[in-house]
């Protein structure tokens, strides 16, 4: 009959309904609706779905989800080119045994690699589907949700914030499915434009305070479609977290039929997102409102809905450290001073799994406060991330005035002394993706700053933290060679070289950085 896609602001959900030959790119989310006519008194209580094979025998069971007016949506991402035939099961008569088939071409976009998944030759390191490198800088909006659910026409203030994180090199935001309030920060100094405490949107009916858990806010989700699909358009990954225990959420009780209609919900409508990575929880047992027993609960929950795959993690440490096996990566919320060796540990407790500290202790404050923290300086905060790369894991960052609910959204408008320094950690990838940080491993040797080299081709680097003045102690693997030294400077991007040096007499480094910089990274590379 035909065939649409459905654009909304900037971003694209390809929406078919019957019709000639049905195409789609490999990776793209695909929505298939489907139409009941009989009148349903607990839709969400309804099983639907569709088993989908590949020409080459690959099957999948992937659940859909009520959509509101009598619809029900299959939501599918195809993980490889070629032919899909698609039938549908149902406890609705009407929308079992459906069929539709789907001709999946390569990717439509020239830069499209697919979810990220631990990549198979290194399991410490994250990897593109499609092979390529992913080294992981996250960013912290947990009200991102919230930013723009009452505008119906576009998403202006999620793309503004997206575009103004992404253009200084992060690739992935940490991000609430839903959050009401906190209780911290200096409020009377938030600007009304960029106060999101107290939405007036909640997941269930009803309010936050009032709400009614019989069924779900279809408009609530549509909303979030908008932001997943945005986020999934400029490939920017999405850390979903499922549950916040401290942002005043009036959640169902654990394990109440609200509870799981809620959870499987949220599995079934956006496990289809290439972009999608899961987190069950923020700091998810620190409230006293679960257990381990709860969260291995829910991962098993997931992995049974989750058709696609898609990564999950859990904001808990305590959880990860007990049950590693339940986790693709490890998550960590860790704020000692001496973080550098405190990820080692970590790293070397979890020798075979990716490590990422989601909340090193640094909150960036350049406007007000919002949440202390240990550490708001901005050095201090950068200097911690490069604690965290330089020990062979992965990192995020804080700025006060968007990672909770007041989210300034337009950052370019503020004077430049009030902007946060995003600046330092698009010089912070430029450097992992220049020597590929997924070749490099931790080396310290005696008395030598924090390192990290390929010994494949006898890389060194070392990362010189405020009031360090120069890289001392010995690399033995150096002797009888010449390397060339280069200085990175952390703080402007700029790299320049600094001479040579034959180690035929000794291998102590005793280079000395330029006094002007805070802070630098030594390269060394042997010729």
């Amino acid at each position: 009959m035909y065939r649409k896609v459905l654009l909304f602001s900037s971003w694209c959900i390809l929406t078919l309904a019957v019709g000639a030959q049905q195409r789609a790119g490999q990776w793209q989310v695909v929505d298939l609706p489907f139409e009941a006519n009989q009148t349903v008194s607990q839709p969400f209580d309804e099983a639907f779905g569709a088993v989908i094979r590949h020409e080459d025998g690959d099957v999948l069971r992937v659940p859909g989800f009520y959509n509101g007016r009598k619809q029900w949506v299959l939501r599918f991402a195809p993980e490889k080119p070629g032919r899909w035939s698609i039938t549908t099961y149902s406890s609705l008569a009407e929308l079992a045994g459906q069929e539709r088939s789907l001709l999946v071409t390569p990717p439509t976009k020239n830069d499209e690699h697919g979810p990220i998944i631990i990549d198979p030759k290194n399991p410490k390191r994250f990897a593109y589907a499609d092979g390529t490198p992913y080294h992981l800088m996250a960013y912290e909006l947990d009200w991102l949700f919230a930013l723009d659910w009452q505008n119906k026409s576009g998403i202006p203030r999620t793309e503004n914030i997206i575009d103004y994180v992404q253009s200084y090199g992060f690739n992935q935001v940490v991000m609430n499915v839903y959050a009401y309030n906190a209780q911290w920060g200096q409020h009377e100094a938030i600007q009304p434009e960029h106060d999101f405490r107290e939405p007036k949107t909640y997941p269930f009916l009803g309010t936050n305070d009032n709400p009614d858990y019989s069924a779900l806010n279809i408009s609530f989700f549509q909303h979030l479609d908008r932001v997943m699909a945005h986020l999934d358009e400029v490939e920017m990954i999405a850390h979903l977290m499922i549950y916040v225990w401290n942002k005043k959420v009036n959640w169902p009780a654990p394990n109440s039929k609200a509870d799981n209609l809620y959870f499987d919900y949220v599995v079934k409508r956006y496990q289809a997102f290439p972009n999608l990575v899961w987190d069950i929880s923020k700091e998810a047992l620190a409230y006293g409102r679960d257990d381990m027993g709860y969260i291995t609960e829910r991962i098993n929950r997931l992995r049974k809905l989750d058709a696609h795959d898609r990564l999950v993690s859990v904001h808990d440490y305590t959880y990860c450290q007990a049950y590693p096996g339940k986790v693709d990566f490890i998550s960590i919320q860790e704020w000692k001073p001496n973080l550098y060796d405190g990820m080692r540990e970590v790293a070397a407790r979890h020798p075979d799994q990716p490590i990422f500290n989601i909340e090193h202790g640094g909150y960036e404050t350049t406007i007000h406060e919002i949440f202390g923290g240990a550490y708001n300086d901005p050095l201090i905060c950068l200097d911690r991330n490069y604690q965290c790369v330089f020990a062979g894991t992965y990192s995020t960052h804080y700025w006060q005035n968007t990672s909770w609910h007041e989210v300034v959204h337009n950052p370019k408008d503020l004077p430049a002394e009030s902007q946060p320094h995003l600046s330092w950690f698009k010089h912070l990838m430029s450097l992992m993706d220049a020597y590929d940080y997924d070749k490099l491993s931790p080396y310290q040797n005696a008395f030598t700053p924090w390192g990290l080299t390929d010994p494949s081709s006898s890389l060194y680097l070392f990362y010189m933290p405020p009031g360090l003045l120069r890289v001392t102690g010995t690399v033995h693997e150096l002797k009888d060679k010449t390397v060339a030294i280069s200085w990175f400077n952390p703080l402007t991007g700029e790299l320049k070289a600094g001479g040579e040096k034959t180690f035929d007499q000794g291998t102590w480094l005793g280079l000395a950085k330029d006094p002007s910089w805070s802070n630098a990274v030594c390269i060394l590379e042997v010729q």
